[in-house]
């Protein structure tokens, strides 16, 4: 076996040993190291920063995108943010030991089904250092260890941040293996970690469509696949326009670089006539360049043609598509067509309608008359989330704790036989 091989290896080893001790710990015991990770990411403030300024450093001298530099990047406030998710995630109630149901048997058995860890969890992902503490508090709140493969464009960020969650919780008497870093920097050290099936109980890609594709195709180790946002946002007929404006500004604009920005405008052909001219030029005072259909750009030549690859295109920058649309069926049906099942959101003041789009869209998430940046761990009141899962196999939507546990059938009987 390589050395990579093998020290990858031994670090699951380690997790595994970990998990083992995490999974029979009470509340307190898992709360107290989350407080302590929180106070510990505060206090080395400095070192984290300096360390996160190289790795931005380097990103900028290497021509990436400004997106992901975005995403690379830590400041103080995000710092702060980051740290105050883990004191909201050991707020939130302990999914370990839920009872799912429960019932007696005819027999007199007592059956009841509770929750329980996964075990170890692999978190495979690119360049935001949040992740690391996100994931790591997540899968501590929830009894499991994690292996953490971020990018090397943010290895010095997740060195340090590692190195404070692991002393912070050795400190308060979790062993340190419980959130540990995968050794290597390059493609080799992620195959080995895909290839451990035994030893890691499931892999969550947290990236762009190339990660997660390559991912869920080369993986011996069960996936859980995130996905990327085609988010839409659909104005209907009977749309409040004041209303519509906001939201799609605010679900484009107010933060372009995460999945659950919007990257297409669907308008129905009723109001597209007295709402175009006015979000086309919001949109454009806001830095957006359009790319629209022919309805689209002949109230905005400048627009860009759409073309496919626009309806299929997450953006990550200040880009969006715009459709006219003659019906809520024909935009559901370019979702169900273009989208990546993440995020969509309509706008518009009829019931039926939105029940009609709520269950037509087949999304993770669907937002009415609000904006797509909504879809989000933390909003959603999980104090930060592993990922959005796009997938429909165990867990979908944002994932907090309760969707990094799986569960386990317990029987109690009083000297029960199967006759």
């Amino acid at each position: 076996m390589n050395t990579i091989a093998e020290d990858v290896r031994q670090t699951a080893v380690r997790a595994r040993a970990a998990a083992a001790t995490l999974a029979p710990l009470s509340r307190v015991d898992k709360d107290r190291a989350l407080y302590a990770m929180a106070d510990a990411i505060l206090a080395a403030g400095q070192p984290v920063l300096q360390a996160n300024a190289e790795d931005v450093a380097m990103a900028r001298d290497a021509g990436t995108g400004t997106a992901m530099v975005d995403r690379l990047t830590l400041t103080t406030d995000r710092l702060v943010a980051i740290a105050g998710g883990l004191r909201k995630v050991a707020a939130l109630d302990d999914p370990v030991g839920e009872v799912v149901r429960g019932r007696r048997l005819p027999n007199g058995i007592e059956l009841r089904q509770v929750r329980v860890p996964l075990g170890v969890v692999g978190i495979i992902y690119e360049a935001r250092p949040n992740v690391t503490v996100d994931a790591a508090g997540l899968c501590l709140k929830s009894g499991n260890a994690v292996l953490l493969r971020g990018s090397a464009s943010a290895a010095r960020t997740n060195a340090a941040l590692v190195a404070v969650l692991r002393e912070a919780a050795a400190g308060a008497g979790l062993p340190a293996d419980a959130v540990a870093l995968v050794p290597g920097a390059d493609h080799e050290s992620v195959k080995q970690l895909m290839r451990l099936r035994g030893l890691v109980d499931v892999l969550i890609p947290r990236g762009g469509a190339g990660l997660i594709r390559a991912v869920v195709a080369e993986s011996t180790v069960p996936v859980i696949e995130t996905g990327v946002g085609n988010c839409h946002v659909y104005v209907d007929v009977d749309a409040d326009l004041d209303q519509a404006l906001a939201i799609v500004l605010n679900a484009k604009t107010q933060r372009v670089s995460v999945c659950n920005a919007a990257e297409t405008l669907l308008v129905h052909a009723g109001v597209a006539d007295a709402f175009l001219p006015r979000v086309l030029t919001a949109l454009r005072q806001a830095g957006v360049t359009i790319h629209g259909d022919d309805a689209v750009r002949a109230h905005d030549p400048s627009a860009l043609p759409a073309t496919e690859q626009d309806w299929a295109t997450e953006y990550l920058s200040l880009d969006m598509a715009v459709r006219v649309v003659g019906s809520l069926a024909e935009a559901v049906a370019h979702i169900r067509q273009w989208g990546s099942g993440h995020t969509e959101a309509i706008i518009t003041r009829s019931l039926e309608a939105s029940r009609r789009f709520v269950a037509t869209c087949d999304s993770a998430a669907v937002m009415v008359n609000a904006s797509t940046r909504f879809t989000d761990g933390e909003r959603f009141g999980f104090g930060a989330e592993i990922g959005i899962s796009t997938q429909k196999l165990h867990a979908r939507g944002p994932m907090g704790p309760s969707e990094l546990t799986s569960t386990t059938w317990v029987g109690v009987g009083d000297g029960h036989l199967v006759i």
